[in-house]
């Protein structure tokens, strides 16, 4: 549900100040957001029973979900990780109906 109302937020926030010139400005910022909706989604799984079971529906491998779910790593420096980054990577957030920053500005500039 968040996914869908910060895609929302996006759209509109991109059209509005993306006439700029600042691509890597988009690039940056489409980082961050991805790397927030992954802490999200850790911080919503909670236990590390949830977490493996959850990395592994994701597809990671079973060795690879444990040592992601069992680690004292926060949310924030966890969302780094291989395996996090492999269940929730840009094409899983894109099929959950997260935009792109930057593909929203290429729209705007190149009009493709």
């Amino acid at each position: 549900m968040f996914i869908y109302k910060l895609t929302q937020y996006l759209r509109g926030w991109g059209h509005y100040y993306l006439i700029a010139n600042a691509y890597q400005l988009t690039v940056d910022l489409d980082h961050w957001i991805r790397r927030r909706i992954r802490m999200c989604y850790w911080r919503q799984w909670r236990k590390p029973r949830t977490k493996v079971r959850s990395l592994m529906k994701l597809g990671v491998s079973e060795r690879l979900a444990i040592a992601c779910g069992i680690t004292s790593k926060g949310p924030c420096r966890s969302s780094k990780t291989k395996g996090i980054n492999i269940a929730l990577g840009n094409d899983y957030l894109a099929s959950q109906g997260l935009v792109s920053l930057k593909d929203i500005w290429i729209n705007i500039h190149y009009g493709r």
